[in-house]
């Protein structure tokens, strides 16, 4: 790696440095460090007000693109850490999953009080439908933990109040990782944990998903019982969840082609006294007057079953299954959504906070065009009280110790969790605190926030609007000449079936600190907005994704707020092939970013893992369709540079995708540039890849659309056909 060129590969190794690449490494602190600021409810303003800013001066006029900003790419990427999941211990402790960057991507179990549960030689993490979640589940009652480990994909068994708390394997060693576990609950009947396995054992490419039985009395030793089946048949399965007495099962399934949202099934299984399941009742699913996709089964501690479906209004909204005489009744109908589409295990995204005879307390959030809320639906009234708290997007929820634990951001919070203590009656916030944060410090940088504007624009069909959100150049020490409008990136989402949200984003405020106007779109297709949004990409993939983004663009253009000349466009999967088919197959943008996208549908198809495997059919629909919508069958149409970033483990969207679109257009004669990177796979995780995709992507569009200098100091890779041998 002596010389970055335009086909650049990153071995897994951060040792191999040379003084050419010194500028990928960084120093991060440590990320096991937790903040805790109490937060007045009503008081939000004032909390960001106490943030540094910068003293006072005279602004400084330079083109757009060319401003200095404090959010360096060093920040951004050690900001990216994730969060796995919580869960609470007996003792009323919080316990979080989080990704950190700088230990190459590696999930931590971290407990409140900055303490590591999870030993250093362990990664909590798993590859179930490659996508994974739900890779740890906590026992309230005793603290035994399981969880799956990254490198093996089996599942160990850690108890936390023992003396001796290392883990111990509870499932058998295969040889490979070729089983893997997801998304399980403990059954205290049987002392046995009840989890969903993909067995790839026979054949790699279309396991077999279950829900099996782990028995947990013999962990640790050298051999181990192979887990016993207990529901099989179906395609796909997620959501395992016991009632209170262990004697009803729950769960969700689908089958191909379907995907979890598209039309799925709930059912409950009653289970022996020798801990089979001899009854199965389908709640919903199997009418043949609703098509819908039930999420989220959960029983009350009454032992009444609740979920998450979109029958009739075409939205997921909470229901309870009447058990007596087997009929669904909708709690809280609403057009809004309740729940997200099913990519990770794992989501929780209501609690049940208190039962009785009369009533049910529910914490919940919910998103409407847009935006989300936070409250307590009460079904005896049908109410919702709104609770204020200083996030204002909302992910999972865990219920605590007379406190609710809110996963979620704001526009100028990062992603956080939230600790909201409720009052007596559990209807009110009386509190709230930050006990967690992707980045402790980000509140310094306040004053260069870009805040996002919820902008609702017209698509190519009359009538019918999207959405998007729009963030300005923002940058206090700087401002631009009268005359000039500035660069536009438009980034087109991952998914396609999943949705931007307008959140504090350090990879957004990159670009808009620097000076570039960002548009995040939520096209045709994205969740959020009910059935029937989604269903606007049926069939019609690199039709209405591409026309969306192209009209966004082209709706901020007429409005006067960026320059006609510098509209990019980047994204990641199927946002880096919406990148690529609005590169081929339009003539909006000057340049574009593929992050590990899609070029070829039919080798998509083809190599695809079994999760999504049917889910382009859905999207894309006849033969025909894949040729004409396949960016690689359409060189001759590209007419602007392009970067591409690809890791090499990837199996949902192969390292021959991004090779083979970037040797056409190197053939082609278009500026063009690979970078490839060692031990990633289907997104980045490492903090050096973040740091270098991030700053080669800007040096990137300042080269080729031209018009400002970047600040920063950034050694620019070749692009092919645009540099000589003499700049590489």
């Amino acid at each position: 790696m002596a010389v970055l060129t335009s086909l650049t590969r990153f071995p897994s190794s951060s040792t191999l440095l040379s003084s050419n690449a010194r500028h990928l490494f960084l120093l991060y602190p440590s990320s096991s460090s937790i903040i805790k600021k109490r937060f007045n409810l009503f008081s939000v303003a004032s909390m960001s007000s106490s943030s540094p800013s910068p003293p006072p001066q005279e602004k400084i006029t330079a083109p757009y693109g060319s401003w200095k900003s404090p959010i360096t790419a060093d920040i951004v990427s050690g900001a990216s850490k994730r969060l796995g999941g919580t869960a609470v211990d007996s003792r009323g402790r919080l316990v979080w999953l989080e990704s950190r960057p700088n230990e190459s991507g590696r999930g931590v179990l971290v407990m409140e009080g900055e303490k590591d549960i999870t030993p250093k030689e362990f990664a909590v993490r798993t590859l179930t439908q490659e996508y994974g979640g739900g890779a740890f589940r906590l026992s309230s009652s005793d603290d035994q933990l399981v969880f799956s480990n990254y490198k093996d994909q089996r599942l160990y068994n850690q108890h936390l109040l023992h003396n001796d708390s290392s883990p111990k394997p509870i499932t058998p060693d295969y040889g490979a990782p070729t089983v893997t576990y997801a998304d399980g609950v403990f059954d205290s009947r049987f002392n046995r944990y009840l989890t969903v396995r993909e067995d790839g054992r026979q054949d790699r490419s279309n396991p077999i998903t279950t829900i099996v039985e782990v028995n947990l009395s013999g962990g640790g030793g050298d051999t181990l019982e192979e887990p016993t089946v207990l529901v099989s048949g179906n395609d796909f399965y997620a959501f395992p969840r016991l009632d209170p007495k262990c004697e009803r099962l729950a769960w969700i399934e689908w089958s191909h082609p379907n995907m979890p949202w598209d039309k799925a099934q709930l059912w409950v299984g009653y289970i022996s006294e020798a801990g089979t399941i001899d009854k199965r009742v389908c709640v919903a699913g199997c009418d043949p007057q609703f098509v819908e996709s039930p999420t989220e089964p959960k029983w009350s501690p009454r032992g009444e079953l609740f979920f998450v479906t979109d029958r009739k209004n075409g939205f997921w909204n909470i229901h309870k299954w009447i058990e007596s005489t087997n009929e669904v009744v909708s709690v809280y109908p609403l057009d809004g959504e309740f729940a997200k589409p099913l990519w990770v295990f794992g989501t929780n995204s209501y609690e049940i906070i208190e039962c009785s005879e009369e009533k049910n307390i529910i914490a919940c959030s919910y998103r409407q065009k847009g935006k989300s809320y936070l409250g307590i639906l009460d079904d005896s009234k049908g109410s919702f009280s709104l609770l204020d708290i200083p996030l204002t997007d909302y992910d999972s929820l865990t219920l605590g110790n007379q406190c609710l634990y809110v996963e979620g951001a704001s526009a100028v919070l990062p992603p956080s969790i939230a600790k909201v203590t409720l009052d007596q009656h559990k209807m009110k916030a009386l509190s709230s605190e930050i006990v967690w944060s992707s980045s402790p410090d980000v509140l310094k940088y306040k004053a260069f926030f870009s805040v996002p504007d919820l902008i609702e624009f017209p698509t190519e069909v009359p009538g019918q609007n999207a959405y998007a959100y729009f963030y300005p150049p923002t940058n206090p020490l700087y401002n631009a000449s009268m005359e000039e409008k500035p660069p536009l990136l438009v980034k087109s989402h991952g998914g396609p079936t999943a949705e931007s949200r307008g959140s504090l984003n350090l990879n957004i405020q990159y670009w808009t600190s620097r000076g570039w106007a960002f548009v995040d779109v939520n096209y045709g297709g994205s969740t959020g907005y009910g059935r029937e949004y989604r269903e606007r990409l049926l069939r019609r993939w690199g039709i209405v994704d591409v026309d969306d983004c192209c009209g966004c663009a082209k709706y901020l253009v007429s409005s006067g707020k960026v320059d006609v000349k510098r509209l990019c466009i980047s994204g990641g999967s199927a946002g880096g092939y919406t990148t690529l088919a609005a590169l081929a197959f339009r003539d909006v943008f000057k340049a574009g970013a593929s992050l590990y996208g899609v070029a070829d549908l039919k080798m998509l198809k083809e190599e695809g893992h079994k999760f999504e495997s049917r889910y382009i059919d859905n999207l894309v629909g006849e033969e025909k369709d894949f040729y004409e919508r396949s960016p690689i069958n359409f060189v001759d149409r590209f007419s602007c540079p392009i970067i591409l970033f690809q890791g090499l483990e990837d199996k949902v969207v192969t390292p021959d995708q991004s090779r083979k679109i970037y040797q056409a257009l190197k053939e082609k004669g278009l500026p063009v540039a690979l970078v490839e990177y060692e031990g990633e796979q289907h997104g980045f995780r490492k903090a050096e890849n973040i740091k270098y995709t991030l700053e080669q992507q800007m040096v990137f569009f300042a080269r080729v659309v031209g018009g400002f200098q970047v600040a920063d100091d950034i050694n620019p890779l070749k692009i092919d056909n645009f540099d000589t041998s003499s700049d590489a």
